[in-house]
């Protein structure tokens, strides 16, 4: 089909985006996934970790307006939708004047999403879950293509529950490997350099790629999906009718990001990105990788299909002995002292993100020793 040309257009956007930010290919791979299926995402992580960043090098490729506001407990509607239109209030009529504002963006990034008060709280929930803005007796239909919210917490408080109930994809995202340090640091710099991006797609393309997700064939597919819905629902993972029925259109988008109108299972790697705490993280990838690996089509699969972000306990308990061998050579200059260090903390963040408790305290037991032979060193 000659439409599956964008899907070329849209993967070299991505390729651009993974290249200036190094050891994010999955919340970017997941952005086009989001993009293409109209879906909203929702990031995890400490300030400093690129996530306002990667949204603006996104906007860029696009030709569209873009939103962003860092919202607070007191953030008014006036701020995210616009003030009313003092000329058409002379006249009695309520209208908002949107230029510039939320209802006109294409792209809209809401940084400390979970901050937001009852004031915006229900027109908030319109635009996120139906594409309305509503105000009065103004209704209008949002051209906004993806909606991306951050906060360094989850929601604590009931009422803002709803709110994160209407961001599909959640992912989580850290501070970069010290390993990458030198890729992150000679990227960024490129980054500060350049003002046009080299790859970009239109309004208008992403528009006719979100239109081609409907003529994906789910049907082979369905059957096991049916069963995944139905073992999420008996782990505790709540995945409502609504939300089930929106999963699709993500499942869909994988397939069409590898220029396929036929789903297979292993598309169902978007599964694992819809946790409601981290603690459901480890458990929702193992179901979602045992169906993924009835897949035998290894040929059109997504690339993010076979890679899995959940931390390996083996793997860093492995990392940690060779670490500490390492720290214990008297021939092991300050600079790699310094270098094991960072990496030590690095393993130390991933470590909480390891839900099973056994496994956690096996791996965090050799952490703690490590730095009390570098406390005793110093």
């Amino acid at each position: 089909m000659k439409e599956l040309l964008l899907v070329d257009k849209l993967n070299n956007v991505l390729q651009h985006l993974k290249n200036t930010f190094v050891g994010k290919d999955d919340i970017i791979d997941l952005m086009g996934i989001c993009l293409t299926g109209r879906e909203n995402m929702f990031l995890l992580g400490p300030p400093g970790t690129a996530k306002s960043a990667m949204v603006r090098e996104l906007a860029k490729t696009l030709d569209g307006n873009t939103f962003e506001y860092l919202l607070t407990r007191f953030t008014e509607p006036n701020e995210l939708f616009g003030p009313f239109d003092i000329r058409k209030l002379r006249e009695g009529d309520l209208v908002t004047n949107t230029e510039g504002m939320l209802p006109e963006a294409s792209l809209i990034f809401l940084d400390e999403l979970l901050n937001a008060n009852s004031a915006i709280l229900n027109s908030l929930l319109m635009v996120l879950n139906e594409r309305i803005f509503r105000r009065g007796r103004e209704t209008r239909q949002l051209p906004v293509l993806m909606i991306v919210g951050a906060s360094n917490h989850l929601p604590e408080d009931e009422a803002l529950q709803a709110l994160y109930d209407r961001f599909l994809i959640r992912v989580r995202c850290d501070y970069v490997d010290p390993m990458q340090l030198n890729e992150v640091l000679h990227a960024g710099w490129k980054l500060e350099q350049t003002t046009v991006p080299d790859q970009t797609i239109n309004h208008e393309e992403i528009k006719q790629l979100q239109q081609l997700i409907s003529l994906v064939n789910l049907d082979d597919i369905r059957p096991a999906y049916i069963t995944l819905i139905q073992q999420l629902r008996n782990a505790g993972l709540m995945v409502s009718d609504r939300r089930a029925v929106k999963l699709q259109r993500l499942i869909a988008a994988s397939a069409l990001l590898c220029k396929r109108l036929v789903a297979v299972p292993s598309d169902m790697w978007v599964m694992r990105y819809i946790w409601d705490t981290e603690e459901q993280q480890e458990i929702i990838a193992g179901i979602v990788n045992t169906v993924i690996d009835t897949d035998t089509v290894v040929a059109g699969q997504h690339p993010r299909a076979k890679m899995n972000s959940v931390p390996n306990a083996d793997e860093i308990y492995q990392e940690l002995m060779y670490m500490t061998t390492q720290w214990q050579d008297p021939a092991v200059s300050g600079a790699q002292r310094a270098a094991i260090k960072d990496r030590l903390r690095y393993l130390n963040g991933r470590c909480e993100w390891i839900t099973n408790p056994t496994q956690r305290k096996y791996v965090m037991q050799p952490i703690d020793e490590l730095w009390k032979k570098i406390m005793q060193a110093q």
